[in-house]
């Protein structure tokens, strides 16, 4: 017998979908209750973080630039300052026909192929509706003519800006330096966040050594922006706030340079037209009072990106090195400049007496050898004591004295001078010379027969020639030491810091040196003496220098050979190449009873020191006196 099973259980169903709707309730009430608790986190808990948060996302930080630090000198005048300028600028999304723009500033020659390609880069990561700059600085012309042509020239704007300027133009510029665009480099070795509003970085000088100085520290301003980044007005509290919140940016330090500015143009004058250096310094307390490397450039083309790479690229290959600075960084033979400090070499180690003379017929031959190092009088000075020589500036005498110093004893003396070492000056880029040695030459060959000391190379070094090198600024340095009898101060061209907002002027004290120390101060009195005579005796080789002047002045004339001559050779200076010539060397201090500066001065390929470098040292010379008379 068949059973009947029910087809349907309604209990079971509903049960079933009571349960279904039982945990879908209470999963909607779970989520309802996750939703409320966290929107009462974020409404309630969380509430001053997020509008913080909020607050931060509509307002942005815009760095303020400081004022680059003004440059003095001794005298107050501005030497480097910041001047207004008019920048072209380029706001992409205003303009609707980029290169149709570009094209029609370029016809209107506003600028060139190179700005237009610098205007790209710096485009890039800018937003469409930031000012990309096209010009740091227009002159008035240009000015004019953008101004008259800016209908036609939508997006094109001009602002105003502060660039750095030069009003002496190109006196001093290797002791200014200037300043230039940031470079890759740059940003590498500085504190990114201090030049965030800065474009410009000094490069070399003084621009270069104190950067940090006159630079400054930047401030900041709050904008308020929209979720573009655009900025927008601000008006009533929230516009307070933004200026409450202004931090104004902290102007770079004034610096007061030893340099007088009046000198620096005399001496600059005084060169013109040549290659070469004139350094003057105080001699009672190190300050350079005039530097100059000729030829030289203008720093103002360098100011605001205003020089092209081709430009920038001329100077650097021109033949006569315009940016060299043959001051600090030129490295020269000293010639006969040195035979003062042998001389002094010869007192102390008493290898030579004032009074003691030798006969001098034209040449020197060391002993056992025939080889004849020549004088530069063919004929001889004859009998010629300490004194003598110095004055007429005997060759021979001098290898003799070399000779019987030998190369240690040298060598020790022009170490006490600083000889071979920088002087410690406040500019980049000073080499220190060489004041060769045995154990220099020990180190600096690789073949073992280069490495002995010979004793012809004593011989010449006693004349300033062979290995040894100096730089013009040492040479004003050992001369003031000559002149103090021993005192040394190092170099210096920045003597103080002034405040720009306060006004005052933090000094900075000279730095006193060890003294170079005689075993009879009695020495000095005869180096003064010897040098007097060269100066103001018809023997002497300045006597036409000093010829006239108001002041008593004591002096070395001195000439470097640039390549050698046979042992029978000589040439005549209208016959080879001008840059083959020796150089010319003079230095002197004055007023001899009370010496108060020092001066070296170098014409490269001069020829003889009294005849090229003489009449700089007196017109020098000259110019400080007649400022500077008691």
């Amino acid at each position: 017998m068949l059973r009947h099973e029910p087809l349907k259980d309604a209990w079971a169903e509903q049960r079933l979908f009571n349960n279904r709707i039982f945990w879908a309730f209470t999963g909607l009430l779970l989520l309802t209750g996750l939703l409320i608790s966290r929107l009462i986190n974020l409404q309630v808990v969380e509430h001053q973080r997020y509008a913080d948060l909020s607050h931060g996302n509509r307002i942005r930080i815009q760095p303020l630039a400081p004022t680059r630090g003004i440059i003095f000198d001794r005298n107050g005048i501005v030497m480097a300052e910041n001047l207004p300028a008019y920048q072209m600028v380029l706001i992409p999304e205003q303009v609707s026909d980029l290169d149709g723009t570009l094209d029609r500033l370029s016809e209107l020659k506003l600028i060139d192929e190179q700005q237009r390609q610098r205007f790209f880069r710096r485009k890039r990561g800018k937003r469409s509706f930031e000012a990309v700059p096209l010009r740091y600085r227009l002159n008035d012309e240009e000015l004019a003519r953008l101004s008259v042509h800016r209908h036609e020239l939508p997006g094109v704007d001009i602002q105003a800006a502060l660039v750095r300027s030069y009003p002496l133009g190109s006196t001093a510029v290797h002791v200014l330096g200037y300043v230039g665009a940031l470079s890759e480099s740059d940003l590498q070795r500085v504190e990114t966040s201090r030049y965030a509003a800065t474009s410009h970085i000094g490069k070399i000088g003084i621009e270069g050594q104190y950067e940090d100085r006159l630079h400054g520290q930047p401030g900041h301003r709050q904008l308020l922006v929209n979720a573009q980044g655009r900025e927008m007005d601000a008006r009533g509290e929230a516009r307070e706030e933004l200026l409450r919140n202004r931090q104004e940016p902290v102007p770079g330090s004034d610096l007061i340079l030893s340099l007088d500015s009046h000198l620096q143009a005399v001496a600059e004058a005084a060169l013109a037209g040549r290659r070469g250096t004139v350094v003057v310094i105080d001699v009672n307390n190190g300050d350079i009072l005039a530097l100059v490397s000729q030829p030289s450039f203008d720093p103002n083309r360098f100011s605001a990106g205003g020089m092209s790479n081709e430009e920038y690229l001329a100077l650097q290959n021109d033949i006569d090195k315009p940016l060299f600075n043959r001051a600090l960084s030129g490295t020269y033979p000293p010639g006969s400049i040195v035979k003062p400090f042998i001389a002094l070499a010869g007192l102390e180690y008493r290898a030579v007496t004032p009074d003691h003379s030798i006969f001098c017929e034209g040449y020197y031959s060391i002993p056992g050898n025939e080889h004849r190092y020549r004088d530069w009088k063919k004929e001889g000075h004859g009998e010629i004591n300490l004194h003598a020589a110095i004055t007429e500036s005997c060759d021979v005498f001098f290898y003799m004295l070399a000779m019987e110093l030998g190369i240690d004893r040298i060598h020790a003396m022009l170490a006490d001078f600083g000889f071979g070492q920088p002087t410690g000056v406040d500019l980049p880029g000073e080499k220190s010379g060489l004041l060769p040695s045995r154990d220099w030459k020990r180190g600096a060959f690789d073949r073992r027969s280069e490495r002995i000391w010979f004793p012809g190379e004593t011989v010449i070094t006693g004349i300033g020639q062979g290995y040894m090198l100096v730089t013009p600024l040492q040479l004003t340095h050992f001369t003031a030491t000559l002149a103090t009898r021993g005192k040394r101060f190092k170099p210096r061209l920045v003597t103080a810091f002034r405040d720009p907002l306060s006004g005052q002027i933090t000094e900075i004290p000279p730095q006193e040196l060890a003294p170079v120390e005689l075993a009879d101060d009695r020495y000095w009195d005869d180096i003064h003496r010897a040098m007097g005579a060269v100066m103001n005796t018809p023997r002497g080789t300045g006597w036409a220098v000093a010829l006239g002047a108001g002041y008593k002045m004591a002096g070395k004339s001195g000439s470097a050979q640039v390549f050698s001559v046979g042992q029978d050779e000589e040439y005549d200076e209208e016959e080879i190449d001008e840059r083959l010539r020796d150089h010319a060397l003079f230095v002197a201090f004055a007023p001899m009873e009370n010496p108060q500066i020092a001066i070296s001065v170098l014409v490269e390929n001069g020829g003889s020191g009294g005849r090229a470098a003489g009449p700089v040292v007196r017109r020098v010379f000259d110019a400080w006196f007649e400022e500077h008379r008691q």
